[in-house]
């Protein structure tokens, strides 16, 4: 086993569930057929599997449609990931948060960076609805209680304080900042040290409850349930080791997170993603809704996808640095969002790469997310110490050197805020590799979805009473992700309209 593997099973152990991936296999999970229901233990219109921001955006919505709605939790605590997230939602076109701080912005400006950023072939469609209703998606949100203040932070890094605007992404880097006019969309709920992601889920809990949505914790969602003319009518879920069923009148969600922490699954379909050192994500994250969704059809798209972050950076003062893979080549401008860093390290350069600092971009002393691996005085000795070919580092430290005296980065255009020569020792050379540095990763690959969220088989056609949400689908977000708070944003808009539309199923 190795010490990756290790690490993973200590996380899990920690949170009491060592042994759950191990038991969930990689399979696709056959439906029920209806008629191996005896009797229904549970009814509800609309049955949703999963509590983070997606199913809980599901249920409010639903809800408000005058839908009665059951959400089915896997773990003891509500939140899912959502939780442990940033609560970071990427929104734009004009918010009423980026009039108040004084910047301007548009629809069009935002389309245009999410389809640039999108990998190939984006859901355009996906994307254009949710561009175009950034400003009703944003008031919702403050409307079901997550607060938000008139306050911008500078950093190049998810905010500490309770600052609620930041530029999340890639939006000042090369290309994307020639591609559209940058502008500041990360909206993250104002409360201090990173725990944005746990104060939206607080407060979308707490509108679904006072709406009505009954919850269920500790219960394990295994199969649909489904008709003979293949309409889903229903959930079989495990409680205290007893298998009970939820009918749903009108329609289910599956809306259960991606399958980070069941290491078959990412084996099989993210093998990039696999010796990542830190699988982030909420323990739930099995890949069981995506398994359920495609036993009954389902076409499971983008598998191989997901993010690998390398936070480089804070200190921005590290950004002065320069990343090279084995070869000792430059392959990413150091000032990318730290998600991009990551995506080419893990996807392009087999997961293994550095970065080359002096004495005046260094981090401080004991940092543990990049391990140290030299310290010398001149390049030659950090080239030797660092098992390069002799000459190569040199080459491209002098190179690189050469052009941030001139104030211009033409090899890779990194920012000329963030150019300076490295000349001063000690110089310094951490490792980026994925299963050594604090590497986190999660997978955006799952269900095929209409822009209703319902769910398509493998033909293209609609699987009736069947719908997805979040990181169970292939939503907005893509490799290489290029901005904090696509997936969350993702996850809430599309949870909505997921609701709505189950609630307003007929059988």
């Amino acid at each position: 086993m190795s010490e990756t593997d290790r690490s993973r099973r200590r996380v899990l152990a920690g949170l009491g569930l060592a042994g759950l991936a191990a038991s969930v296999g990689c399979e696709p999970r056959q439906p029920a057929a209806s008629a191996e229901v005896r009797a229904w233990d549970h009814s509800a219109d609309v049955v949703i599997a999963g509590s983070g921001a997606a199913a809980i955006s599901a249920a409010i919505e639903a809800r408000a449609a005058g839908a009665e709605v059951l959400v089915l939790e896997r773990l003891p605590k509500l939140g899912g990931s959502s939780a442990m997230s940033g609560g970071v939602c990427y929104l734009g076109g004009g918010t009423p948060l980026q009039k108040a701080l004084g910047f301007e912005d548009s629809v069009e400006a935002m389309h245009d960076f999410i389809v640039a950023a999108g990998g190939l072939h984006p859901r355009l469609d996906k994307i254009a609805l949710y561009c175009e209703a950034s400003l009703e998606h944003f008031q919702w949100m403050v409307d079901h209680g997550v607060r938000y203040i008139p306050k911008f932070s500078q950093e190049k890094e998810l905010p500490y304080d309770d600052s609620s605007l930041y530029y999340s992404g890639c939006e000042l880097a090369h290309p994307w900042r020639d591609i559209a006019r940058p502008a500041p969309r990360g909206h993250v709920p104002a409360v201090m040290g990173h725990t944005g992601g746990r104060a939206m889920m607080e407060a979308l809990l707490a509108a679904a409850q006072a709406a009505g949505v009954k919850m269920m914790t500790a219960v394990s969602c295994e199969r649909l349930v489904r008709e003979g003319d293949g309409r889903v009518t229903g959930i079989q879920f495990t409680a205290n080791g007893v298998t009970k069923s939820a009918r749903a009148r009108r329609g289910v969600v599956l809306a259960c997170g991606g399958f980070i922490h069941n290491r078959e699954m990412v084996r099989r379909y993210a093998p990039e993603l696999y010796e990542c050192s830190t699988p982030w994500a909420n323990a739930g994250d099995l890949g069981i809704g995506i398994q359920m969704g495609m036993g009954a059809g389902a076409a499971a798209v983008r598998m191989h996808q997901g993010f690998a972050i390398l936070p480089v950076y804070p200190p921005e003062r590290v950004i002065k640095g320069i990343v090279v893979n084995a070869r000792a080549q430059r392959f990413i401008a150091e000032d990318s969002y730290y998600a991009c860093i990551g995506h080419e390290t893990a996807y392009t350069q087999h997961g293994k790469a550095f970065l080359v600092t002096d004495a005046d971009c260094s981090y401080d002393p004991g940092d543990f997310r990049m391990p140290l691996l030299a310290e010398a005085e001149s390049i030659g000795e950090l080239e030797a110490k660092g098992g390069f070919v002799a000459g190569t580092l040199a080459h491209t430290v002098a190179t690189y050197n050469a052009a941030a005296a001139r104030g211009e980065d033409l090899l890779l255009h990194k920012h000329p805020k963030f150019l300076a020569p490295l000349a001063t020792a000690p110089l310094r050379l951490y490792e980026l590799d994925v299963t050594r540095a604090f590497c986190c990763s999660h997978t955006f690959g799952g269900l095929e979805t209409t822009v209703d969220s319902q769910v398509l088989d493998v033909f293209g056609s609609v699987i009736p009473g069947l719908y997805a949400a979040g990181r169970t689908t292939a939503g907005l977000p893509t490799a290489p992700y290029i901005a904090s708070g696509i997936s969350v944003g993702d996850c809430t808009f599309f949870g909505r309209r997921a609701g709505r539309h189950a609630a307003r199923e007929t059988a």
